[in-house]
């Protein structure tokens, strides 16, 4: 997930054309939900397309299968990296998801409506446009628990986010992940979160150094004007 979402998801990426119906060889439910998460795990997409795309239709326990959360997730992932938005939409409109998809998949949901309003506009989207987009088209209560966002981040999520952010305010990759695996967050978008908090910190910091510049300089003069004459 540009999650104000001020950081986006990697565009989407070509990938063969989607045939949707779902599953399996001789593996059962669960073994093929374990696929769609390790691959998913992985980031290998493609590998995730041509799973999902690849399996026979035929299986005893079908309507289980297209209820199982891994299985529609994936399905989710790939329409979003296949550029099939509106599959995406139906897919997470339709299907109740834990918490524990909620972050993923509401940067997906966000993310594919920027892209459309900018390939609607033909111009990039600014924060205003973006906060109008998630005024248009809210997280639907399938991928959201009504908790109260800011900036599109959980309050929960920027707390934890803080938390770490002062005990070390240059993670690297592994504590990225970890970070990103505790909040739904993207390894990406965590670091964003990171470099735009020490930016703010940093002009923070500079403008209190001039104020405290000015302060002293008023001080000083003030000293001097009070000095009796001939001291």
């Amino acid at each position: 997930m540009a999650l104000g979402l001020g950081t986006s998801l990697p565009p989407p990426h070509p990938l063969p054309a989607p045939m949707f119906a779902l599953p399996t060889l001789n593996f059962t439910v669960s073994q093929v939900a374990a696929v769609c998460e390790t691959l998913e795990e992985s980031g290998d997409i493609e590998r995730l397309a041509r799973f999902l795309w690849s399996l026979p239709v035929a299986h005893p326990n079908i309507n289980e299968l297209n209820k199982n959360e891994a299985v529609l997730r994936a399905r989710a992932i790939v329409s979003y990296h296949s550029g099939n938005f509106r599959e995406m939409y139906s897919i997470l409109e339709h299907h109740k998801f834990t918490k524990d998809s909620h972050g993923k998949l509401q940067a997906m949901w966000l993310e594919a409506h920027y892209q459309e309003a900018e390939k609607l506009r033909g111009r990039p989207l600014g924060p205003v446009d973006k906060y109008r987009v998630r005024k248009k088209f809210p997280l639907p209560r399938t991928i959201w628990d009504g908790e109260q966002k800011t900036h599109c981040f959980k309050e929960r999520t920027r707390s934890l986010l803080r938390e770490w952010y002062l005990q070390d305010p240059y993670p690297n990759p592994t504590k990225k992940r970890e970070l990103a695996q505790a909040t739904g967050l993207t390894p990406t978008q965590v670091g964003n979160w990171f470099k735009n908090r020490r930016q703010r910190d940093r002009a923070a910091a500079a403008k209190n150094s001039y104020y405290e510049k000015i302060l002293t300089l008023a001080a000083e003069t003030l000293a001097l004007t009070n000095k009796p004459n001939g001291v």
